[in-house]
Formats: C-alpha cells, sequence, structure tokens
C-alpha cells in the first residue's frame, strides 16, 4: 500500500514539463561529470513517474523535425578531418549529452567498485568455449576490469558447471559454496559474473541470494564504452545499447513491487499498468535515438561520397581490442599527435589518419573499435553505424596481437564478427593479416606465409607492408600506372602533380617534353588521354 500510495501521488507529474529524460543515478556518479545548462522548451510534453526503489522513467519530446542537424566526423589526434557543416539535420550537443549523462543504468557507474569475478567454466554443450580455456577467459575479465577507473579486483573464481542455462548457472551444491564464499569475502561491492548476458531473473537470483549488485559482460564493456565515448555518434550509440539493461533493470524492479501487489495495478484512469507505462516511456527513447542515429549515419554516408570524390583510398585497420591498431597507424603515417593507450577499447570513435605509401600516393587509414569475444548482438549492432565504415573500404588489415596466449581465439573471434556484419567477399579475400608485437617473442618465425611480421612499435617490417598495401589499393580501386609523355610548355605536368599520383619525371629537353609515370584513376585517365600530343602507355 505505501508504494501504491507513493505511484498515485506522482500522478499528477505526468502533465508537467521536465527537462530529464531519464534518472537513474545523479550526475556525480558519471565517468566525467560535466554540468549541463539546457533550456526546458515551453512546448515539450513530458510524462514523468517515480517509484520508491525503481528507476525514474521521464520522456521529453526531442523534436528532431523542428531542428536542423549538425554532424562532425571525429578524426582526432592530427587525423583527416571533415569541415563542420549545417544543413536541416541538426541536433543539438546539449540534447546528446543530456541523454548520455542522464540514462546510466543504476548502480555500475557509482564510485568505486571492490569486484569479485565468477567464471562458469561450461564443460560440454553448445556453450562450451574449446578455443580457450577458463584461466585465459578469466585472465581476460581482470583486464576488463582493470581499465576502469577506481575499479579493482579483490577475489576470483573459476567455477564448473554443466547447466549454464540455468537461471542460477550452477549446480546447487557448486552455487551454495560460491555464495559462502562470497560472503566470507570482505569488502565486495559488486560481482561480476564472466557470461556474455545474464537474463533479468539469473540477475534477480543472485541479487537475492548475495546482497550485492551483480555486473556480466554486457554491463562491463558497456561501461568502459562509456567512459571512453568522446563524439556525439559514440555517445547515442552508447545509450541505444544501454536500453537493454534498463529493460531489464525494470522488470527486476517492477518484479520486486508486484511482491508488494502494486506491479501489475492500473495507473488512475489511463487504462495502463505501471510495467505497460514504463515499456512504452523507453520504447520512445529508443526510437528518438535511432530517428538521430540514422541523420548521423546518412551524413557519414555523404561524407564517404566526398572522400570518394576526393580518390582518396580507405584502409581499415581491425582487430580484436589492444592489440596495437593505432600504434601501426602512427608508424604508418608517422602522425606524432596519435597517442596509442595500452588498455581495452581505447578507441571507441572512428577516426582517419593520411598516409603516404612508397609511390606517393596517399591513403585514409581508419583506426576502427577493437573487437572482443562473447559480445552480445546487440551491442555489435547498436555500434553498426560506425562499423559500416568497414564496408566502404578499399582494404583491409588485420591486426592480430602475435604474442598473445589467445591469437588464434581472437582470429576466429574477428573473422566470426567480420562475417556476422556482412563485410563483401571482395574485402574478405584481400584482407591483409599483420602480426604485430612480435619483439615480444624471441625469434619469431611467422609459420603463416600471406601474413606480415610486424612490430609497430619499433617500425620493423613496415616497408614489406606498405609495398603490399600499394599493390592491394592499385588493384582493389581500379587505378592504371601508366607512362605519360607530357609537353612541358604546357601546363599538363602540374596538373598531373595535383590530379594523380607522379612516381618518376624522364625529361626529354631536345623535344621540351617528358615521359611521367603516374598513377591515375580510369576517369582521371581518360583526361588526360585528351591532352594535346599525349601518348600513354602502361608502366
Amino acid at each position: 500500500m505505501i508504494a501504491l500510495t507513493r505511484i498515485y501521488s506522482q500522478l499528477l507529474l505526468l502533465q508537467r514539463p521536465c527537462a530529464r529524460i531519464w534518472q537513474t543515478t545523479t550526475r556525480s556518479t558519471i565517468c566525467r561529470p560535466t554540468p549541463l545548462h539546457t533550456p526546458v522548451h515551453a512546448a515539450a510534453a513530458s510524462n514523468t513517474l517515480r517509484i520508491t526503489g525503481a528507476p525514474i522513467l521521464q520522456s521529453r519530446a526531442f523534436g528532431l523535425s523542428a531542428c536542423s542537424f549538425k554532424y562532425t566526423d571525429d578524426f582526432s589526434h592530427g587525423g583527416f578531418t571533415d569541415e563542420d557543416e549545417e544543413d536541416e539535420d541538426f541536433i543539438e550537443d546539449s540534447e546528446v549529452e543530456e541523454l548520455f549523462l542522464e540514462q546510466v543504468p543504476k548502480g555500475i557507474g557509482e564510485g568505486q567498485h571492490r569486484i569479485f569475478i565468477v567464471h562458469p567454466d561450461v564443460k560440454w554443450g553448445s556453450r562450451k568455449q574449446y578455443l580457450t580455456t577458463a584461466e585465459l577467459m578469466m585472465a581476460e575479465a581482470v583486464g576488463l576490469v582493470n581499465t576502469l577507473d577506481n575499479w579493482t579486483v579483490v577475489d576470483k573464481i573459476i567455477l564448473s558447471t554443466k547447466t549454464p542455462e540455468k537461471k542460477r548457472i550452477f549446480g546447487k551444491g557448486n552455487f551454495q559454496s560460491l555464495t559462502e564464499k562470497i560472503r566470507q569475502t570482505a569488502g565486495i561491492t559488486a560481482v561480476f559474473v564472466n557470461v556474455e548476458r545474464l537474463s533479468p531473473l539469473s540477475e534477480r537470483e543472485f541479487e537475492e541470494a548475495w546482497g550485492l549488485k551483480v555486473f556480466d559482460r554486457y554491463s562491463v564493456v558497456l561501461h568502459i564504452f562509456r567512459c571512453n565515448a568522446r563524439t556525439k555518434e559514440a555517445k547515442l550509440q552508447i545509450s541505444l545499447a544501454e536500453i537493454p539493461l534498463l529493460r531489464s533493470c525494470l522488470r527486476n524492479e517492477i518484479a520486486n513491487l508486484d511482491q508488494q501487489g502494486g506491479g501489475t495495478r492500473y495507473i488512475g484512469g489511463s487504462g495502463e499498468t505501471l510495467l505497460e507505462v514504463q515499456q512504452r516511456l523507453l520504447k520512445e527513447r529508443e526510437m528518438k535515438i535511432r530517428s538521430a542515429l540514422e541523420k548521423l549515419r546518412k551524413k557519414r554516408h555523404l561524407r564517404r561520397s566526398q572522400r570518394k570524390h576526393k580518390e582518396f583510398p580507405i584502409v581499415s585497420v581491425l582487430g580484436y581490442t589492444n592489440c596495437g591498431k593505432t600504434t601501426l597507424i602512427k608508424a604508418l603515417t608517422g602522425d606524432s599527435g596519435l597517442q596509442p593507450r595500452n588498455q581495452l577499447f581505447a578507441t571507441l570513435d572512428v577516426t582517419m589518419h593520411a598516409g603516404q605509401l612508397p609511390s606517393h600516393m596517399t591513403v585514409l587509414y581508419v583506426d576502427t573499435i577493437g573487437f572482443l569475444s562473447q559480445l552480445p548482438h546487440q551491442l555489435i549492432d547498436s555500434f553498426s553505424a560506425t562499423l559500416e565504415d568497414i564496408k566502404h573500404s578499399d582494404l583491409l588489415i588485420h591486426v592480430r596481437d602475435i604474442s598473445h596466449p589467445e591469437t588464434v581465439n581472437q582470429k576466429v573471434n574477428v573473422q566470426n564478427i567480420l562475417k556476422n556484419l556482412q563485410i563483401p567477399d571482395r574485402l574478405m579475400n584481400s584482407m591483409i593479416e599483420v602480426h604485430n608485437k612480435i619483439d615480444l617473442i624471441d625469434n619469431y618465425q611467422c609459420v603463416e606465409p600471406d601474413a606480415f611480421p610486424i612490430s609497430a612499435l619499433e617500425e620493423r617490417g613496415l616497408a614489406e607492408l606498405k609495398n603490399k598495401v600499394e599493390k592491394e589499393i592499385v588493384a582493389s580501386t581500379g587505378k592504371h600506372i601508366l607512362d605519360l609523355k607530357v609537353d612541358l610548355s604546357t601546363p599538363q605536368l602540374s596538373w598531373l602533380y595535383k590530379e594523380a599520383t607522379v612516381q618518376d619525371v624522364n625529361v626529354i629537353a631536345d623535344e621540351g617534353s617528358a615521359i611521367v609515370r603516374v598513377i591515375i584513376s580510369t576517369a582521371l585517365h581518360g583526361v588526360c588521354r585528351r591532352f594535346p600530343q599525349s601518348d600513354c602507355k602502361r608502366g
């Protein structure tokens, strides 16, 4: 009755305008607190429902159709940068920031955490991991926790299970011993169960049994993403990916309220139960985020078209998280502004960096988000706008940390993710595999004939890699290597320097002409053939 009284006491709030969309935690608990000064639109309709012990769901119209939309690719650290443009599709930074800061799932971002990690070691069946070991998966879980500031691992345990599909995952005996161990370990604030995704029922069972907040890989990885997000698009994609967590939280809170007899009651004369109201508000929020992301996707497509028009070949550098992608791009481009970090998911936003190949051809290297094993498909789907850039590349470079004990398993995970992203066969077949960090292995001998062993940190093996990139780019983009005879009394030579890649110039002084070796696109090849007295021959 107390809970129901509080619900009815808040019904008048449904008609009030509000400046927030969700509130599941205070701003002081966010990774990077940012003061907001967002004006409240007088015409913005809102719905607010407050329940003791439950998240507050608030809805405010974005008014996307009434605004203009602004988007800027984030090519940070001195990368290739598009200029800011304004058009009819504009979304205010303050509105994105409001979405981002007000949506943190309850519990995960609240101050320091002392974590107890539980890894279920599945003995057989479809969920058993055959390419790795429980110890290596536990080590990766520890690495995820250590990536976060103010998070520390207090203790950890690997526990075998034959019933991973059950709500408690473990058998009765193992679960009881695990519960006793957790209760006897002092100072724990949360438990990290190292599985892809816990069901709402399992999460509630564990929290009731242990009296602690429980996280899975989805929630921990998403929190790392949140702490590393910088651009508008990354923040919106994280906000979208957090919706399944908020739905789980909602179901658990409603289940707790049902025990008091209030969760399925109708609210006033609305004809909706409390659960239905909150689900509707959550659905409205999801639709607004997806609408904003779709506008950003269209903007990104326009940027890609502009880059294609400028004839810049695109090389996407991808791989498992912390494999050395950014370090490699820094070595290939000489971009001193790039500052690689030795941590998981240091790169969330697509950044582009210009570099030159041996022929002096300019290419754009794309630094992409790192991959991870056992990432739920919802999380990958939420970042589809960012990962879409991979599909539109001219060439892919797959970087492997060859010193890592799980390098083979990591390769398989990356290939599976690329398959799920439906990367075109032409890109998969031409993809260059790079074995990075050979400096960490004594006398490394590469047993894969098509792979390129390198040390990006020590800049070893880069010349061979650049030659291979150039060869594949010429093949994939349909460019031509030609010897052109030009008249030096005309602007032909200067035009070639501007529009093509000039490799060599041999002057014929007696004729006042020169033979110029160039790499040129099919379209520009047609233009140069119209040069007066031009002679085009394949090099």
